[in-house]
């Protein structure tokens, strides 16, 4: 038989799930630590109740209310690890990945860290034999991507007792004046997720290997304009194969 998950140790990530009225959840993440406790306006669990639990258990607050305890999922782990900037969200990123044709092994190019989503699941993606450059003007940011991915990694290791690949490299520049650092290098693909991408398309094309993807995460129509506009006006040898919105949508199914 199948060996199922192992028990909850200290110092891995937890996740807790309350039903709530129409339907809803609200999912809680914490760290396990033997001294503390998960408290919310459902009453209190302390984490040692959690902590030998094997994930799936159904566990009582204080006050009587059912916590679903397990593991985080990564996209649910992105969603609540702390952010600075906007996350891409994870619909979002898995067309992002397609888009690019990622496999493991490959060497990819992302600008700019935010919070680390994005470079978690491309670490995720390239796996031990690949390599991610992650580039970030901002250091309040460039910080915060390392601490998330650094977390997941720890708590990876203790709850799957194996490692995380160990294989984003965060660099604290800004990527438009990167371009010594492009000659040296080349990539499978190029992940742009900034504020002004048309700054970084001239610096980073030569970098690209030839018949590679460049995907460019924006938030509205009108930078997708600017970014076309300055690759046609700067004859950068890019071709646009495809924009997308990607759309999300919830059913709820509910006994008649």
């Amino acid at each position: 038989a199948a060996a199922g998950p192992s028990p909850f140790r200290a110092g891995e990530l937890a996740l807790a799930e309350l039903q709530r009225k129409h339907n809803t959840t609200l999912k809680m993440m914490c760290r396990l630590e033997a001294g503390s406790v998960l408290s919310g306006s459902s009453g209190i669990l302390p984490h040692r109740d959690i902590i030998g639990q094997v994930p799936g258990q159904v566990l009582r607050t204080s006050s009587g209310a059912r916590l679903l305890l397990r593991r985080p999922s990564l996209d649910e782990y992105v969603l609540l690890m702390p952010r600075g900037p906007t996350i891409a969200y994870p619909k979002d990123i898995s067309a992002i990945l397609t888009m690019i044709d990622i496999h493991p092994g490959d060497t990819i190019l992302e600008t700019g860290s935010g919070s680390g989503a994005m470079s978690l699941f491309l670490s995720r993606a390239v796996g031990p034999k690949g390599r991610i450059i992650s580039y970030e003007i901002r250091e309040d940011h460039h910080n915060l991507a390392k601490k998330n991915y650094r977390c997941w990694r720890t708590a990876w290791e203790i709850g799957h007792m194996e490692e995380w690949p160990d294989n984003v490299d965060f660099i604290l520049k800004d990527i438009s004046t990167a371009a010594a650092d492009m000659k040296s290098l080349t990539v499978d693909a190029i992940v742009l997720d900034m504020l002004n991408p048309q700054t970084a398309v001239s610096v980073v094309h030569p970098s690209l290997k030839p018949g590679g993807v460049c995907a460019v995460y924006l938030a509205n129509i009108t930078q997708v304009i600017d970014l076309l506009d300055r690759i046609r006006t700067c004859k950068l040898p890019f071709l646009c194969e495809t924009i997308i919105e990607v759309t999300h949508r919830n059913w709820l199914v509910v006994p008649a």
